[in-house]
């Protein structure tokens, strides 16, 4: 019998990913927190829960949304850039709970190359760990709440920015000033690639892990956009800060040297 896989957050990442398992022959359910998404679920021959999950409660479809599941990808990043910022790790203690009220085991948690912070030079997944954003501090914790539950199988992933389809950081810089300085390293990493490491992971069992999952080129900021730009005719962004430091440069060491993970997509392209 092929697994169900469940994808809580059906956004730019999750419904691509949920309509691949859907074209493998995978029973897969979806969430959403619109209803007018549902339809676009459902006509993708996906499994669409309306969900709701905040700080103070959780929908009670989660209970069902969690029947029968084998699989569960957690997809659902911080909104903490808002007016009305919330509290991120006390909605994944929710989820938690409600994931150990059911039987569902095997979790991939989809997290950010933020969680490093300011580091200089090269990061792997052994780097020292001081995430300077309130963002980035979030994710730490709700890594740590899913990846230290020793009754889990949960493999975090650590994307760094995403790009594909209708979405590039160019379109978001272009025409700014930014306040650091141009040569710093980029840590991209293409839909595409992003989708094959959690099928990958799915793929090979590779549970009870920690993985990067940034594209092995990294160009500085300035020369990269500037190009991406021209690309799309528009304005390249603009540097006011000085200084040396060229930021943090994140690497899949894992699954590069141990899992022999290959990136398809160039984020040049």
């Amino acid at each position: 019998m092929s697994k169900c896989i469940a994808i809580l957050g059906c956004g730019w990442l999750g419904l691509p990913l949920a309509i691949s398992y859907v074209r493998d022959g995978f029973k897969v359910k979806g969430s959403t927190t619109s209803p007018e998404k549902l339809g676009l679920l459902e006509e993708a021959g996906i499994l669409a829960y309306k969900i709701s999950l905040s700080e103070e409660a959780i929908s009670a479809e989660i209970h069902d949304f969690l029947v029968g599941v084998d699989i569960l990808v957690i997809n659902v990043p911080p909104k903490l850039r808002q007016r009305n910022a919330e509290n991120y790790v006390e909605k994944m203690r929710r989820l938690h709970k409600a994931i150990k009220a059911s039987k569902t085991r095997k979790i991939i948690f989809a997290s950010s190359t933020s969680v490093y912070g300011e580091i200089e030079g090269e990061v792997t997944e052994d780097s020292v760990l001081r995430p300077s954003t309130e963002s980035g501090r979030q994710l730490l914790e709700s890594e740590r709440l899913f990846a230290e539950d020793s009754e889990l199988g949960a493999t975090v992933i650590r994307f760094g920015g995403l790009l594909g389809p209708k979405r590039h950081p160019i379109h978001m810089l272009s025409g700014k000033i930014l306040p650091t300085h141009g040569r710093v390293f980029t840590n991209l990493i293409h839909l595409n690639d992003a989708i094959r490491v959690i099928q990958a992971t799915i793929a090979h069992n590779w549970w009870n892990q920690l993985f990067n999952a940034v594209y092995p080129e990294h160009p500085f900021k300035e020369e990269y956009y500037a190009k991406e730009a021209e690309k799309r005719g528009l304005i390249p962004p603009k540097y006011k800060g000085k200084g040396s430091k060229m930021g943090k440069k994140v690497l899949s060491s894992r699954l590069i040297h141990v899992k022999k993970f290959s990136f398809n997509t160039s984020i040049l392209s």
